[in-house]
């Protein structure tokens, strides 16, 4: 071998090596990395632990007053769905009870207007009659 293919393979060695050791740095630098996110997990992991356990105990508690509300919906719509069936019950009450005395009004005032046309006409036959009485009891002789 000739010294510049010696010196050619030196300097491919010595790259080599120094790759070798780069790329074992870069390793190490990774390996060391992954502990520190590790651990920064884990850290991460553990604080937040109870901001969780609180984000739980409101989306319960939401939950249970979301439940509280749909009842005291559900008990105002039946309230308010008696309240309106007993106010239309009164109203036809007292639609009843002012229209049945109101037809009877009626019917006594028209048994009354009846009646006293009756009775003009009997004073209106009675005083045709009288006249032709009298006609009748001047040719009487």
């Amino acid at each position: 071998m000739t010294t510049a293919a010696e010196i050619s393979l030196g300097v491919i060695a010595a790259a080599t090596l120094a790759i070798a050791i780069a790329q074992v740095g870069v390793m190490l630098a990774a390996g060391r990395l992954a502990r520190r996110v590790d651990k920064l997990s884990h850290q991460f992991e553990h604080d937040l632990e109870p901001i969780f356990g609180h984000l739980n105990a409101i989306g319960r508690d939401a939950s249970r007053a979301a439940a509280l509300a749909t009842a005291q919906v559900e008990r105002a719509d039946k309230l308010f769905s008696d309240v309106a069936q007993r106010v239309d019950q009164a109203l036809t009450t007292v639609q009843a009870s002012l229209v049945a005395p109101a037809r009877e009004g009626r019917a006594l005032v028209s048994a009354f207007r009846a009646a006293f046309q009756v009775i003009r006409e009997l004073r209106q036959n009675g005083r045709r009659r009288q006249p032709r009485g009298d006609d009748e009891d001047a040719l009487f002789i």
